[in-house]
């Protein structure tokens, strides 16, 4: 049962990760983060494969070993929810889901560029985002 639940997490996120690659404004590696720290409860094999996924395994590692996020995964992710939080400004949304996500979307980026980058200097193939 348990490690139902965790596969199940890890199927979520990457579904949502999926997602997230196709629609502005929903993050991608965020979801696949934690669809490796699902998979590392209760999923082996699918944990390696996000390891080694030749796209997003070393932003993956990097978080892993040293939570560092990549300077350009910064940018994309502040630019994206900049973008988000203007659209939902004219939105028919009421105005406390407005600000609700307005100021979640800038926590999340206040928190994001509070983050270290990786010390190396890498490749663009390294963090293709």
């Amino acid at each position: 049962m348990k490690i139902m639940f965790w596969r199940s997490l890890v199927i979520l996120f990457i579904i949502l990760g999926f997602i997230g690659a196709l629609l502005p404004g929903m993050p991608t590696t965020v979801f696949l983060i934690l669809a490796a720290w699902a998979a590392s409860k209760g999923w082996p094999e699918m944990d390696a494969w996000l390891m080694q996924h030749p796209k997003y395994g070393a932003t993956l590692r990097a978080w892993r070993e040293n939570g560092t996020v990549p300077r350009k995964a910064k940018w994309i992710a502040s630019f994206m929810m900049l973008i988000s939080g203007i659209i939902m400004l004219f939105t028919n949304a009421p105005l406390w889901v407005k600000i609700f996500t307005d100021v979640t979307m800038l926590s999340v980026a206040i928190w994001l560029w509070l983050r270290p980058e990786p010390q190396f200097m890498p490749t663009k193939d390294d963090f293709n985002i």
